[in-house]
């Protein structure tokens, strides 16, 4: 699964993807960009 990574400014393939749930029970994906280390996001089914 891929999210969009600011610091990079490209989407990049999530590293140790988490699945979460947000406030309002819908579901996303929370990990890491593997070139730069930042945290990213995706709201969505993973």
């Amino acid at each position: 699964m891929q999210a969009y990574c600011f610091k990079c400014r490209a989407k990049r393939e999530i590293k140790d993807p988490q699945r979460v749930t947000l406030k309002n029970s819908r579901p996303a994906t929370r990990g890491v960009c593997p070139s730069c280390g930042t945290k990213v996001f995706r709201i969505g089914k993973s």
